[in-house]
């Protein structure tokens, strides 16, 4: 049988070509799934930003997860995640954190002293 290089050639690499496609999709993981929100931050955001808070500031939370899936995120439930968290982070802050508020005075107010006259 003599050799045809067009058939005999191309089906055989098609067929390798297949098989490698299936072993490196189905080795594919998403590295950040099951990272707790804040992880994700650490690992991918705190290089640039050296807190979460203010970052989630006047974004709409689906516009802000559609954001971090395009730039930063490796699928689109980390993305929300990260948003969440972004977002929590962005509330007011706590009570005792605010600004302090003045000591009440424990005296009670004086009377003020006589003019003296001369």
């Amino acid at each position: 049988m003599p050799f045809r290089p067009g058939r005999d050639v191309i089906a055989p690499l098609m067929i390798l070509a297949a098989a490698a496609l299936t072993v490196t999709a189905a080795s594919a993981q998403n590295l950040d799934a099951g990272k707790p929100p804040a992880k994700l931050f650490a690992d991918g955001c705190a290089t640039c930003h050296r807190s979460p808070r203010g970052l989630a500031k006047g974004r709409f939370s689906l516009t802000l997860s559609w954001f971090l899936k395009d730039h930063y995120a490796t699928s689109s439930d980390s993305a929300q995640a990260l948003a969440a968290y972004l977002e929590s982070v962005d509330g007011p802050p706590p009570r005792a954190a605010a600004e302090p508020r003045a000591k009440p005075s424990r005296s009670a107010p004086r009377a003020p002293k006589p003019a003296t006259s001369q």
